[in-house]
């Protein structure tokens, strides 16, 4: 039967397509009439030319077109007034920071880990695009944060574009999936163009990353961090006293090398080296394993730095096609690949 109850009943089991919770529970739904079988919904939108608009008008149609008797649905738009966007802050946990107080870091994610290398070159972003991917796949909620912001690769990685949200200063990070929230300086300018910063412009942007963004509460937030061990590396030190570390590398003696530079930073930052990964590691070529870069460097590392290798990624031409087409291989790839980074995510998990 076709009442205003039936409508709202609807309407709650539809989400905002950014902050993934139901319209009604975020106030959004600011009238409903009903006239004959014509119903309007009025929805109240967060911000003035919400990218997600047509999305939001589309599935209150489709859903609210299934009640019976219904022959007609339209979607008025309005925008929050400066107290509504209060009330919602307040509702996603956003609420002002106490004149005077720090921005709080620490209090959206059980595991912060930034994921660095020695040099640039070795595939540290496929590598942390698609652990953020298989951790995802394990049913764990991730945030992934490109820090890298001069080399910014984490958008087109995983296949997300558009600009980001901001309600009042504060950022609405895109999603992949319902598991994976992304920021990334390539979100706000174009792939091409160069971000041309110097030292105290990028430890605000980072910080900003860190305190501005509307995260959810995630189970890890991974950092892809800029190769090498400058200012960065160093903001992440100092803004999150937890934080872990996960080096990657190549078996390449070269890039070993400078990778291990990056975990004694690590010891003399607090933070927690907690494992290697060797990318590249070997070329599978009819059965036969052929170490184009070297052998055991990854291991070696390891051994040296005290920690475990956590896995070893063969040198593949499909791993890369899928991170230059935003479809990690790690959910989209072969049952052979897919495990590979399970089985590193679990490894992860498994490290206190």
């Amino acid at each position: 039967m076709l009442t205003k109850e039936a409508v709202m009943h609807v309407l709650s089991g539809i989400d905002d397509p950014e902050l993934k919770k139901p319209l009604t529970e975020l106030d959004m739904i600011k009238y409903v009439n009903i006239d004959g079988g014509n119903v309007t919904v009025g929805v109240t939108l967060t911000v003035p030319g919400c990218p997600l608009k047509a999305k939001i008008s589309s599935d209150v149609e489709d859903g609210v077109g299934l009640i019976e008797g219904v022959d007609s649905v339209k979607v008025e738009f309005g925008v929050m007034t400066d107290e509504q966007r209060d009330r919602l802050k307040e509702k996603l946990g956003m609420a002002p920071q106490a004149e005077g107080q720090p921005a709080t870091i620490v209090n959206f994610a059980k595991r912060f880990i930034a994921v660095s290398s020695g040099k640039g070159g070795v595939g540290k972003s496929t590598v942390t695009s698609n652990l953020a991917t298989a951790l995802a796949r394990l049913g764990k909620k991730v945030g992934l944060l490109d820090a890298d912001v001069y080399g910014f690769s984490i958008p087109r990685m995983m296949g997300v574009t558009g600009q980001p949200t901001i309600i009042d200063d504060k950022i609405v990070p895109l999603r992949k999936g319902d598991n994976i929230q992304i920021v990334s300086m390539g979100l706000f300018i174009d792939e091409d163009e160069p971000v041309i910063w110097r030292g105290p412009l990028l430890h605000k942007a980072i910080n900003q990353f860190l305190t501005d963004v509307m995260w959810d509460d995630l189970d890890y937030l991974l950092l892809d961090l800029p190769p090498g061990t400058g200012d960065v590396t160093l903001t992440i030190a100092q803004a999150i006293p937890g934080a872990e570390l996960l080096v990657v590398t190549t078996p390449q003696a070269t890039a070993t090398h400078v990778a291990g530079r990056v975990g004694k930073l690590a010891e003399k930052t607090n933070m927690k080296l907690i494992g290697v990964i060797e990318n590249m590691a070997y070329y599978d070529h009819d059965g036969q394993r052929e170490y184009i870069f070297g052998k055991d460097g990854g291991k070696e590392l390891a051994t040296k730095l005290g920690v475990g290798l956590v896995g070893e990624i063969p040198l593949m031409t499909s791993i890369r096609e899928a991170a230059d087409n935003g479809q990690p291989v790690a959910g989209e790839g072969t049952p052979d690949q897919v495990a590979t980074f399970e089985a590193i995510a679990k490894t992860i998990e498994s490290i206190d």
